[in-house]
């Protein structure tokens, strides 16, 4: 089927460094035509935005970055050419691009082909849709890297979610569900039925007063075994804290997404640096072990999302659907941080 193609395809390419407005332009670009051994051509169905995807948009120079670079890295679509590989022509995947194989290959998500490795996709389960598919990869990833690789959670043992409305939160409620843990979650109060939803044990609002206040008032009996942060490397008061609610021989992680690259970004580190690296705990620093997780794509955890999936047990949420020509609309919506689940991108106008 890859010899019956045209030469060319359209794909969004960040061209320069700054924000989607400024740095993406809506190429025509040659379909890959070259396979190495082990990879697979994929016609994209759909592909979903992640904050990530934006902020290396506007911070990485040019020399690291070789713009012009096709963008983002979760996506469904159609294998086309299955080099040898053990998927067919014609399987319907689930696809993920890391940054580090982005940064490689100049390859992405938002492009009507793309080429990836075959240990990096897997089938979609037919109960779900491309659209609802596509941005499962990275947040699902990082969530069960969070809970399980650097948290080590198991099952009956309690965790604590930052973040529940997020991509990456929303995920890790549903899987650590799914492994047999109790889950409590925060978020805003307007999110409070949609993380219900999910399945959490309770709910915390962060608009009532701040998480680690209202956890400090009211500890948790027996403290959390573990504490993931999806909200990221922002205000260090929920680690700093944390003696009073997680478990001595508990792990707080932090998710950790680029901060913005203004002022009070930069200050946000910097006193989240301090309080976890520099101040000891015999000098007042928190007894508790802090770990940032560092996904790395791992083909079992990919497999064991699909299994998910195709078992109702993990949930796909779609904050948006826009068209393959409104990307830079739908980078608007995710530029808000009031998307709640995936913002994705119909690349295939025929695609569910």
């Amino acid at each position: 089927m890859a010899s019956q193609l045209t030469s060319s395809q359209r794909a969004w390419t960040a061209v320069k460094r700054g924000s989607p407005a400024k740095a993406l332009a809506l190429q025509d670009v040659p379909i890959p035509s070259k396979l190495v051994e082990g990879e697979v051509l994929v016609k994209v169905q759909a592909a979903a935005l992640n904050p990530v995807g934006y902020k290396l948009m506007g911070t990485l120079p040019n020399f690291i970055a070789r713009r012009p670079i096709t963008v983002e890295h979760d996506l469904a679509g159609v294998i086309v050419d299955a080099n040898g590989s053990e998927f067919s022509i014609g399987d319907e995947i689930i696809g993920f691009i890391p940054v580090q194989l982005q940064l490689k290959t100049r390859q992405g998500a938002i492009t009507e082909y793309t080429r990836l490795p075959a240990s990096n996709v897997t089938i979609r389960p037919p109960n779900i849709t491309p659209t609802d598919a596509c941005g499962i990869p990275l947040a699902g990833e990082t969530a069960m890297q969070s809970l399980f690789d650097v948290g080590k959670l198991e099952p009956g043992q309690t965790v604590f979610i930052n973040g529940g409305s997020s991509s990456v939160g929303a995920f890790a409620i549903q899987i650590a569900k799914a492994r047999g843990c109790k889950v409590v979650a925060s978020a805003s109060g307007k999110n409070e039925d949609f993380v219900k939803s999910l399945g959490v044990d309770d709910f915390l609002d962060y608009t009532k007063a701040p998480i680690h206040k209202q956890l400090e008032d009211n500890p948790p009996s027996p403290k959390y075994h573990l504490i993931v942060d999806a909200v990221g490397l922002v205000n260090p008061s929920l680690y700093t804290h944390s003696e009073a609610y997680l478990a001595p021989g508990g792990v707080f992680v932090s998710t950790g997404p680029l901060p913005s690259f203004s002022w009070k970004g930069i200050s946000d580190i910097v006193s989240t640096i301090n309080e976890v690296f520099l101040r000891p705990s015999w000098l007042g620093g928190t007894k508790r072990t802090w770990k940032l997780v560092n996904v790395v794509h791992k083909k079992e955890d990919l497999y064991s999302l699909r299994d998910l999936l195709a078992d109702g047990k993990l949930k796909p949420v779609v904050d948006s659907i826009f068209s393959f020509e409104d990307t830079l609309k739908a980078y608007d919506r995710i530029k808000t941080q009031r998307a709640k689940g995936k913002v994705v991108i119909r690349v295939d106008p025929k695609a569910d």
